[in-house]
């Protein structure tokens, strides 16, 4: 398949990595680690901030209004405790992003995670990179959480081919702004931008805007609604990038 691009935006779960990967190692790994997390870096500045978004996504005006009353113990039991419904609900929540991210950074750090890519990942994203293509990443998990993420694969350090990364803060993946956003922000015509994603709704929303879209098969993904107009592949070796 031969697509113009000179931007290649890419999803991660389903996309670039298993699904399985991130349901089966990465979010047990934040709920086993949360509560011992907490208590040790709870007045980190990075975890104060989630918090007070953790808050926000709740309803809440601030994290002060949310736990009126409570000792830092009950606070943090709080957190603990809503993190845990996000996570049992599959909810896309900044806050909860930020805050995953921040216990996945230690684990990789650790050397506890290593990043499941799938086989064409690298090779595709250094061809792209050689061709001069600017490759960045869209997904709902924080951008410091995308960054470890591909900086520590189970085929070495990936971000050395990423330009950008974007997550939630941009705007909702199924919203054609946050597409527009994404399009100002890499400084190039929206019609020379292609979108992976294994969500058909995310690249609905993505052609809106205005992008070339590709639609990725990978085992054990769900399926997708019949009748789509996209283009579909199983593997980045289909991609021709001109």
């Amino acid at each position: 398949m031969v697509i113009r691009a000179r931007g290649v935006l890419l999803d991660i779960e389903g996309t670039t990595s298993s699904i399985r990967y991130v349901y089966d190692v990465l979010v047990p790994f934040a709920r086993k680690n949360l509560r011992n997390f907490l208590q040790r870096r709870w007045s980190d500045p990075a975890v104060q901030r989630a918090c007070e978004t953790i808050a926000r996504d709740a309803g809440a005006a601030s994290f002060k209004a949310w736990t009126t009353g409570l000792d830092e113990v009950a606070q943090r039991e709080k957190v603990a405790t809503e993190v845990e419904r996000l996570m049992d609900a599959d909810v896309k929540a900044t806050g909860l992003k930020e805050l995953q991210g921040l216990i996945w950074d230690e684990g990789y750090s650790a050397g506890k995670l290593t990043s499941h890519v799938y086989p064409d990942v690298a090779p595709a994203l250094k061809r792209w990179a050689g061709q001069g293509r600017d490759i960045r990443i869209y997904s709902s998990g924080s951008v410091a959480a995308q960054k470890v993420f591909f900086k520590n694969t189970d085929v070495g350090d990936l971000t050395v081919y990423l330009r950008g990364h974007y997550d939630t803060t941009t705007g909702p993946k199924r919203d054609p702004a946050s597409y527009a956003n994404i399009v100002a922000d890499m400084n190039m015509p929206a019609q020379q931008i292609l979108f992976a994603s294994d969500v058909v709704a995310e690249l609905d929303a993505a052609k809106t805007a205005g992008l070339q879209t590709v639609l990725v098969i990978r085992p054990g993904n769900a399926p997708q609604p019949p009748g789509h107009k996209h283009d579909a592949i199983e593997t980045f070796d289909a991609l021709e990038l001109a």
